[in-house]
């Protein structure tokens, strides 16, 4: 590094100015308000910052005592970055002085002073937004006292009666009064300023996320607002049209892109962000400000080396939960925003974390003058200590606001109890508690909160406020609004210059479509597996097409066959886009969020999507049609091809748009799949190939007019056959010889007649034209002026309906709303009585001394090796510790520490890496019944979303307790555990509805229902929970290992009340590596001296727990001393005492071990019992899924339907013949249709297996044939309408069999269903994910159908595909039977355009003529006597139909079980896939 006079030189030399004075304002247009970086060193003395905003009055003369906040810390670290940017300009500058490049020298320093000189001569303003709020109220539906969940009959009704209560609903939403409601704020009145901080405190439920949204200006997702809410003096409906990006809300749940790394996460919203050129640092680019930007905000919150890590969630390995929060954080900071709402952002932080985070949030409110609210649950004195105002917060009203300092003195001098001990912010939440706060001897405090806001109301706080309100008011006034006018003026000189002055947005629609197309095209782009996937089902699918169809002849024997191979490679083509419906449902959390934030418009993603798929589905369509067109034997020319491919690919973009509109305008894919099962198969039934448009019912015709297929294979078979002309050979020449015979001319005589469409008299060549022009009703002159141009109107028209759906349609969720299950006489007899114990105030049932005496769990040395790109990364290194019976350990440190890593590998649930060292349970290696003895509960919450509350925790009692234990034994246990955790009001609660805090506590119910016999593991059990929830969890942990059980838990920002809770600490910093393992000690005396002992000497006011984070550098500041942490442990007394320790615990746990003979088991219970269980669980499932169960009875339904009203009343003759088979062979599709709905389902509920069966749960053969059990019901019900509805109506068993047939019919159509819920459970066993399971439906169908002998007759099967594929295909016995079954002894009739006409030679009649024909090929002769127009039917019986395909009437019951064994066999698969192939990587 350059000395100080080595850099004022080269300054000099530069010509850079002297270092002056940076402005009192640090202007928020030209560095984004996340840019901030929170670090420290060394002192530039001529920095001189701001400590508050101007606008302030309350801080004057204290620059920092009152928020406790190294203000001159600050200065200093933006001195830091002013240094380390110059030098870097003047590096830049080294490099390229002779060209004196501009857009390289950045000099800090010069350009805030450049700045601020333009703000006051030029008018540059700087964005200071303060918010007012008066009167402000806000109300909800008030639909009776709860919502209760929807069954099958509510759904069916809802849908029925949607077409005649949607219009009543919006006349009664325009004229009408609307919905009773209920107000959940109250006359919410205060002020906060730019430059304040305002913390919002309550009890879970009191409102505070209530209060952060609306103040943001979220306002959707409530019935009513009112009052009246000014940001620097606009009102909320100006500032939501033209301001909504300077006013945002950061939720409590991490939503995320888990496939996108946190560089790209961070760089989408920075990009969408970047300000203009007018208030960039003058001379740097977008993509190098947006860079510099990047890495101070990863430094900021100490994630820099997540840059190149996926974000993750749940299901994907990714980032650590706590370093999630901060990415969720960080991406609101690149916002820019200036008056920001943050919901329990710390959340998941460690102490040291959260603390630097809201130091990061101080530092940025002051010197950018951001007017920050933030809710924090168990907040340390420390960040309270950072805060101006506080806003109490109790059952919606407000109790108090005003300044921090101030707050606990009030509650004290209203007659509540100090607690000294107690955190500020604790204190303050707890006396809104009436089971928590403690009234002072003698005094009588208000107990209610209409009292408690009353108290505030007479309070010289509220007055102090209401003057403080009006002071403000009227400044701004006399300023003639300068505030307001600066705030605009920064806000339109930010955008870029052909952005709107109403736009809310930063850039134009045409940059904010081109960086999502960037991003959406890295998404797809990193899922490689799904691009191989993708890619090798098309051209396996295209090499089988084309093998099938191998090398068409130009005759009319290949004809009618091309136009199958065309059908079917558009088909196969336009429907592979079917999977883009559940894409647009499955990324709307993070749509919503994001253009929440105003990152860009919504429909801006509509036309991204659509770029960023063009190079994947242009290559990928490409490639499948090279294959198809060449190996069939189609024209062979460039023109030829090209058509063929541009057809097939535009009609696969409107296809592709068709199916991303029904995905954005139905709120969940039940119901879109609903609306594409009526549409789909009308769609291909009404292309012109299976039926002719002039067979098509007159009622329903139309459908092929505004079908973009029908545009597609009309053009394809214009461009095939325009310029084609065929020899007529083959069956189409009637009479012909069979093989041997010699009583007809060979090819076409005089008297011998051409069937083929088209074909024109004594001419042995049709014309292609004719032929699609007789056939099909085609003009060869329509194929570019009528069919591409369509498909192109077609192709637009469904990207303007997504433009249009994305700005309109928008589907925010629940809204906060709990759904609860009705109660029965069991349940409320439970209810009645939790209820009647919590109004008496009784103690709650312990339990804990249910619990046996835990076991001794020893590790040694354990170390922990994952792969990564490159190589390999170490996250634990040569961890060692203990928990024996009776202790309660603490696993501390950073986030990304390994905190969860440890715990994992110490609860074995890794299963990928290399874990070595040592782990024993009792002084012995871990048996196969370690993992349901142990108990878990893990920091994802990943429940069953169907069950209540009650059935969560039950489920795990039955499955996971002793077999021997009674079930009401379990129950009752059950109940101890619901009041412990205070869940008696959400006992009958679904857990889908649960909120965060309720699905944390539910997470420790169901594991501690389990009561385990060795251990209790915990991941970050308190985060999410308010202080005193926590509190009371960690006193219950404490009772729980008072009685013996032994427990290791993660846990995030303790109390100093909360960790003198625990016995003995395990502490981690980054890399896995242990700083320190032995006791707490009371008061934290033992940890206390260990740190003094080494330097670190920890204040009496400060809770060691922060302080021994901050000690050993877990967060941002230096580590104390000169030395690493855990080099000073492993050379310290106590390390050396933990070995001997652990020596002597294995030698007392092999002594303990030998008296136990219980003979070690993976299950607690039998499989039966398991089973009994699981099948119970997922119908009830199932049951309280409504909209999954209709949507399987209503495609059964309306397919059975419009396959009816297509083929309704059939007669006998030889198109209904025809008819029939076609109608036949749509049973062999309800396997497709039924896949798309089973292999969400079943992966979804993998999902959830997988986390329970690593907890011993139930076997993964109880699993899969459970799955099965649950969907078998509905597989009979779907079964039985679909036969009644298609059999009667087309009036089908006119045949030998009759009626009688009908049965059969059900058998079968059972068979198929049951064949095709098994065959969706097999493939969604055997592959790892929804979006790569659905891309093997259209395949699987097509290859399945296509071999079953309707689309291609057996005789006309090549040897290799008959041989084998033929006889694997199930359908090839579902057509066989059915067919069979229909047609034996079928009369047929033909129509007078059906006969095929010729004239005998003279003198003979037609028999004589025709009758070696007929008497080889069948069919008969209408006129036998006749001498001239000999009238020919081709078949007499339907016998005469199938024998020449290969089906037999007399195989028939044979077929049917063999469907039953392809049935069997899939249960067999997916038992095994589910044991074997989880797809959980962790």
């Amino acid at each position: 590094m350059a000395t100080a006079m080595e850099f004022e030189q080269e300054k000099e030399r530069l010509g850079a100015p002297e270092p002056r004075v940076i402005s009192s304002v640090f202007d928020p247009s030209s560095i984004a308000a996340s840019t901030v970086v929170s670090r420290t060193p060394t002192i530039d003395d001529n920095y001189d910052g701001i400590r508050q905003s101007q606008y302030s009055e309350d801080h004057k003369g204290d620059p920092a005592g009152e928020h406790h906040v190294d203000i001159e810390g600050a200065k200093r670290e933006f001195a830091k970055l002013d240094r380390a940017l110059t030098q870097n300009s003047l590096k830049d500058a080294k490099r390229d002085l002779e060209k004196d490049d501009e857009d390289e020298r950045f000099d800090l320093r010069e350009y805030f002073q450049n700045s601020h000189d333009a703000s006051d001569a030029q008018g540059v303003r700087h964005k200071h937004v303060g918010v007012v709020w008066d009167d402000l109220s806000v109300e909800v539906p008030d639909i009776g006292s709860k919502f209760f969940v929807r069954s099958l009959p509510h759904a069916i009704f809802d849908t029925l009666s949607y077409p005649i209560f949607y219009p009543l609903g919006l006349l009664q939403s325009k004229f009408g009064k609307g919905w009773p409601t209920r107000p959940i704020l109250r006359n919410f009145n205060g002020v906060l300023k730019p430059g304040e901080i305002c913390l919002v405190l309550g009890v879970p439920g009191s409102g505070c996320s209530t209060f952060l949204k609306v103040i943001a200006n979220q306002r959707g997702a409530y019935a009513k607002v009112t009052g009246d809410v000014k940001y620097a003096g606009i009102d909320s409906d100006e500032m939501a049209k033209k301001y909504s990006g300077e006013v945002v809300y950061n939720q409590e749940d991490d939503i995320h892109i888990p496939t996108l790394t946190v560089e790209q996460t961070l760089e989408f919203a920075l990009a969408t962000k970047t300000p203009s050129k007018r208030t960039r640092l003058p001379g740097i680019t977008g993509e190098a400000f947006n860079e510099e930007v990047l890495n101070m905000l990863l430094k900021m919150l100490n994630i820099t080396h997540t840059k190149k890590t996926l974000v993750g969630n749940e299901f994907v390995r990714g980032v650590s939960g706590g370093e999630r929060k901060r990415v969720s954080i960080l991406e609101m900071m690149a916002t820019r925003a200036h008056v920001v709402s943050y919901d329990n952002s710390t959340r998941g932080l460690d102490a040291s974390t959260a603390l630097d985070f809201v130091k990061g949030l101080r530092v940025t409110t002051d010197i950018l003058g951001q007017t920050t609210f933030v809710s924090l649950y168990q907040a340390g004195e420390n960040i309270y200590n950072l805060v101006d105002k506080v806003l109490v917060i109790d059952q919606g009203r407000t109790v108090y606001f005003g300044p921090a300092k101030e707050a606990r003195s009030y509650f004290v001098n209203l007659g509540f109890k100090d607690m000294p001990r107690q955190a500020t912010a604790d204190y303050l939440t707890a006396c809104t508690d009436a089971n928590e706060r403690q009234p002072q001897p003698g005094a009588n405090p208000p107990n209610t909160p209409e009292e408690l806001e009353t108290a505030f109301r007479n309070s010289k706080y509220y007055q102090a406020m209401v003057d403080d309100r009006e002071e403000y008011r009227m400044r701004i006034a006399k300023e003639d609004n300068r505030e307001q006018e600066d705030f605009r003026t920064a806000v339109l000189e930010a955008k870029k210059s052909n952005v709107s002055r109403t736009n809310p947005y930063t850039l134009s629609f045409l940059a904010q479509v081109w960086i999502l197309t960037r991003r959406q095209f890295f998404l797809q782009f990193q899922d490689k597996f799904h691009i191989y996937t993708s890619f090798g089902i098309a051209i396996g699918i295209a090499i089988v097409l084309g093998a099938t169809f191998y090398n068409l002849p130009d005759t009319t024997s290949g004809g009618f066959t091309k136009g199958s191979v065309m059908f079917n490679a558009m088909i196969m083509t336009c429907l592979d886009a079917f999977g883009e419906m559940p894409t647009q449902m499955v990324g709307r959390p993070i749509f919503l969020k994001q253009t929440g934030y105003k990152l860009f418009r919504p429909g801006a993603l509509s036309l991204a999507n659509t770029l960023a798929d063009l190079p994947f589905s242009a290559i990928r369509v490409l490639l499948f049609n090279i294959i198809v067109y060449f190996m069939t034997g189609l024209r062979r020319n460039a023109g030829g091809f090209f058509t063929f491919h541009i057809l097939i690919y535009v009609a696969f973009l409107a296809m592709q748009g068709f199916f991303r509109t029904i995905g954005i305008i139905c709120p969940n894919f039940d119901s879109a799949f609903r609306i594409a099962s009526l549409i789909v198969p009308n769609m291909i039934s009404y292309a012109g190939y299976i039926i002719p448009v002039d067979s098509m019912r007159r009622y329903i015709f139309w459908i092929y007019y505004i079908n973009p297929l029908s545009y597609s294979f009309g053009g394809l078979m214009e461009n095939e056959f325009g310029k084609l002309d065929m020899l007529c050979d083959g069956n189409y020449i009637t009479p012909r010889n069979a093989p041997g015979q010699s009583a007809y001319p060979e090819g076409l005589g005089p008297n011998q007649v051409c069937t083929y469409f088209g074909a024109q008299p004594a001419q042995p060549v049709v014309h292609g034209r004719d032929y699609i022009s007789v056939g099909y009703g085609l003009d060869l002159a329509d194929l570019w002026k009528q069919n591409f141009v369509v498909l192109i109107v077609l192709f637009i028209f469904f990207q303007l309906t997504q433009y249009v759906a994305m700005e309109n349609v928008h589907f925010g969720g629940m809204g906060g709303i709990q759904i609860f299950v009705k109660e029965d006489k069991e349940t409320k007899a439970l209810n009645d009585r939790l209820k009647e114990r919590a109004a008496q105030g009784k103690e709650k049932v312990e339990k804990e001394r249910e619990f046996q005496r835990g076991k001794t769990l020893t590790w040694k040395d354990v170390n922990y090796v994952v792969p990564v790109p490159g190589g390999t990364r170490r996250l634990l290194h040569d961890v060692t510790g203990y928990v024996k019976s009776g202790q309660l350990v603490a696993l501390m440190g950073a986030s990304g520490a390994g905190k969860t890593t440890a715990l994992d590998v110490l609860a074995q649930r890794k299963n990928i890496g290399v874990i070595t060292g040592e782990v024993l349970l009792e002084g012995r290696p871990l048996s196969t019944s370690f993992a349901r003895e142990t108990a878990y509960a893990e920091q994802m919450d990943v429940h069953e979303p169907t069950t209540t509350v009650r059935e969560a925790m039950r489920f795990s009692a039955y499955l996971r307790q002793p077999y021997d234990v009674s079930k009401e034994d379990k129950d009752e246990y059950v109940e101890s555990i619901i009041e412990l955790l205070e869940l008696q009001e959400l006992s009958e609660a679904m857990v889908l509805t649960l909120g965060v805090e309720a699905r944390k506590r539910l997470t420790i119910g169901v594991e501690l229902a389990s009561r385990p016999k060795a251990l209790l593991f915990l991941d970050e059990p308190t985060s999410g929970l308010d202080a005193q929830s926590a509190f009371n969890l960690v006193r219950f942990l404490r009772k729980l290992a008072a009685a013996g059980q032994s427990i290791i838990c993660t846990i995030h920002q303790p109390s100093a009340l909360l960790f003198e809770n625990f016995d003995r600490l395990l502490l981690l910093e980054s890399g896995g590596e242990t700083v320190y393992f032995g006791d707490i000690g009371p008061d934290s005396q033992i940890l206390r001296d260990y740190l003094a002992r080494n330097g670190a000497r920890c204040p009496d006011d400060q809770n060691p727990a922060e302080f021994m984070l901050e000690a050993i550098g877990a967060g941002s500041q230096p580590r104390i001393g000169p030395r690493d942490w855990k080099d000073i442990w492993q050379e310290s007394p106590e390390f050396a005492q933990m070995k001997r320790e652990i020596e002597d615990l294995k030698a007392e746990g092999v002594a303990r071990s030998t008296e136990d003979t219980t003979k070690p088991t993976t299950y607690a219970t039998p499989i039966y019992y398991q089973l009994q269980v699981v099948v119970k669980r997922a119908l009830l499932s199932l049951w309280r899924s409504p909209d999954y169960t209709w949507t399987r009875l209503f495609v059964h339904v309306f397919l059975s339907l419009f396959v009816s009203l297509t083929f309704l009343n059939l007669g006998t003759s030889l198109r209904d013949l025809q008819f029939r088979v076609f109608a036949i062979f749509w049973v062999s599709i309800l396997p497709a249709i039924v896949v798309n709905q089973i292999i969400p389902a079943f992966i979804i509920n993998r999902m959830i297996y997988i986390r329970e069966a690593s907890s011993g749960m139930y076997s993964p053969a109880v699993f899969a044939v459970g799955q099965l059990l649950a969907e078998t019901p509905w597989s009979f019900v779907c079964a039985i309408l679909y036969w009644v509805l298609m059999y009667f109506p087309m009036d089908l068993g006119q045949g030998s069999s009759g009626k009688g047939g009908s049965g059969y019919f059900l058998l079968m159509i059972l068979a198929v269903e049951l064949f095709g819920v098994s065959m969706a459970q097999a493939v969604a066993a055997l592959l790892p994910s929804i979006k790569v399971a659905v891309l093997t439906n259209m395949p699987i169908t097509l290859i399945l159908t296509t071999f079953a002998g309707v689309t291609i007759p057996y005789p006309n099967l090549a040897k290799f595909w008959k041989s084998w594929l033929y006889e694997l295909s199930p359908f090839t016995r579902v057509v066989a039977g059915l067919v069979v079954t229909e047609l034996q002894g079928l009369n047929i009739t033909c129509r007078e355009d059906e006969f095929a006409v010729f004239d005998p030679p003279s003198g003979q009649t037609c028999e004589t003529w025709a009758n070696t024909f007929v008497s080889t090929f069948g069919g008969y002769v209408q006129n036998p006597n006749a001498t001239s127009d000999c009238q020919y039917c081709q078949f007499k019986v339907g016998n005469e139909f199938f024998n020449g395909l290969n089906m037999r009437y007399e195989n028939r019951w044979r077929d049917l079980g063999i469907v039953y064994a392809f049935f069997g066999f899939n249960i067999i698969v997916t038992i095994v896939a589910s044991k074997y192939l989880r797809y959980a990587k962790r």
